[in-house]
């Protein structure tokens, strides 16, 4: 059976759930605080990374751009500002802002990995190491604000990301949105001005899953290659458009997770909120192909490792890859390269 057709059935309730709030997310408990600070300008280094360089001064407002509405309502504040509270009038107008900050994090390891199993879109947690990894993450991007969260509906996505957040320096809390029913809603409602200030939206997306592995969830992998041969294997692992028996190609898995990124998060980072995804591999090879235009044989290449935030600059409609190692004596976050796993280490060592 086709996978979209299999697709239909197990996951109906849920596509009907994120249909009628993918229509308009309005998370009202939420309130938009314009803010003033600094936007970095960044120069390229010689290395895979870049650093740093100059500071300017740019104010950063919420409000409509383009003919559309932010509708996530939480503060936009301005990249690498750590907690610096707004001093504008707030009868100001609302001004489009410049730059929007998206930090893309793969989960932290998770039971499964450290198994070796297929794991799709079985749901399982983070290891102690994961957590680890998760913590380490919110390090390396607790200069960034973060304005709103989206994370995929696995809970080692979701764990990765309100464990990164444990670390950072505006000591914001993350808050799941629970828009799957009138009850939810309600239930789950903030009654505290103050302290719906002091929290991020953190919306939760079936689209941003992991690519559905079909009839290998579960299964162990070097086991998997004997028994259907490393080619076989390879085949359903890396193509881009070859599904594994009733699962999903990565074309298939990019289908979803691109569209909803485009629907969804560009209309934030569009109207200047600082975005931070926490999801998995495929997912987010998926979204990196998008913004870096990757050739379908570029993408099924890159090697994204756990736990390891990468950086994207939005300005005017554009993305641009950013890394930033704060100083001498902090790892910083990584820009995207196809041998990011490979110089992780080496990148660290240089910088300690």
């Amino acid at each position: 059976m086709h996978i979209c057709r299999m697709a239909a059935a197990t996951l109906q309730p849920a596509r009907a759930t994120t249909q009628a709030y993918n229509a308009h997310i309005n998370i009202s408990c939420f309130n938009d605080l314009p803010s003033t600070g600094s936007l970095p300008s960044l120069k390229r280094k010689s290395l895979t990374y870049d650093l740093i360089a100059i500071i300017k001064p740019v104010a950063l407002v919420t409000g409509r751009k383009n003919g559309r509405t932010c509708s996530i309502s939480a503060q936009a504040s301005p990249v690498l500002d750590p907690v610096l509270s707004s001093s504008k009038n707030s009868n100001d107008p609302p001004k489009k802002s410049s730059e929007a900050a998206l930090i893309l994090i793969r989960h932290g390891e998770s039971l499964w990995n450290e198994k070796n199993l297929f794991t799709g879109c079985v749901d399982v947690p983070l290891t102690q190491r994961g957590v680890e990894e998760a913590v380490e993450a919110g390090k390396r991007i607790s200069n960034i604000p973060v304005d709103a969260i989206f994370t995929s509906a696995l809970v080692r996505a979701q764990m990765t990301a309100m464990l990164a957040m444990t670390q950072h320096r505006r000591k914001k809390v993350p808050v799941i949105i629970h828009n799957e029913s009138e009850q939810a809603k309600g239930w789950s409602t903030i009654y505290s001005e103050d302290t719906k200030k002091q929290s991020i939206p953190v919306i939760t997306a079936w689209q941003l899953n992991e690519r559905m592995y079909g009839e290998l969830q579960g299964l162990n992998k070097q086991e998997t290659a004997d028994r259907f041969g490393k080619e076989k294997v390879h085949q359903w692992r890396r193509s881009y458009d070859i599904p594994p028996p009733n699962g999903e190609s990565l074309e298939m898995c990019a289908e979803r997770a691109v569209a909803y990124f485009k629907e969804q998060i560009v209309p934030q980072l569009d109207c200047g909120k600082n975005v931070m995804i926490a999801a998995h591999g495929n997912s987010l090879r998926s979204i990196i192909m998008y913004l870096d235009k990757l050739s379908s044989q570029e993408v099924i290449s890159l090697e994204l490792s756990t736990g390891i935030p990468m950086l994207y600059i939005f300005k005017e409609g554009k993305f641009m890859r950013r890394g930033s190692p704060i100083g001498p004596s902090e790892a910083g976050v990584y820009a995207v390269t196809k041998n990011l796993a490979l110089y992780r280490q080496k990148l660290d060592d240089m910088i300690h």
